[in-house]
């Protein structure tokens, strides 16, 4: 399993359109991705009702993962995504 760990840098964190954003970004990426709060359950990047019920805010650490060997690409355009957006 593949794993990246990232704090939110976007200021509104990922509620409404940053959260459209992430799933138009992760939709157009190759292999399966989830996103997870540190205390959550990780649920799919590609669900804005997941993503934005996610409740991840400015300066919170998220997990993103994917049991595909070679989505490391993917997770890491989802951590620059969070890294640098906003």
């Amino acid at each position: 399993m593949l794993e990246r760990r990232v704090i939110v840098a976007i200021a509104e964190g990922l509620h409404a359109r940053p959260a459209a954003l992430f799933v138009k970004l992760a939709a157009g990426l190759p292999g399966a991705v989830t996103i997870r709060t540190a205390d959550g359950s990780p649920v799919p990047t590609s669900s804005i009702l997941s993503i934005m019920t996610l409740g991840a805010r400015h300066g919170d650490e998220v997990v993103l993962a994917s049991d595909d060997d070679a989505a490391g690409p993917s997770l890491d355009a989802l951590v620059a995504y969070l890294e640098n957006a906003g």
